[in-house]
């Protein structure tokens, strides 16, 4: 049996916290931000948990995370 491949965009995106959870960070902080807030910006900065829907599809795609 090969070994399996991760999704490259997929392993770049996400991370595993110590309790196992799905870490990521939030979109809309890119570009266009003059006329966002202070307190949006700051909001987005912080990481997010993936939501436990998408949590197999992201474990199948990541099989060595």
């Amino acid at each position: 049996m090969p070994k399996m491949k991760s999704k490259k965009a997929a392993a770049k995106r996400f991370k595993l916290t110590g309790s196992g959870k799905l870490k990521r960070s939030k979109a809309y902080k890119q570009h266009i931000l003059t006329k966002k807030s202070a307190k949006t910006k700051r909001n987005l900065r912080k990481p997010a948990v993936t939501d436990a829907t998408n949590v197999k599809t992201m474990k199948k795609i990541l099989p060595y995370l």
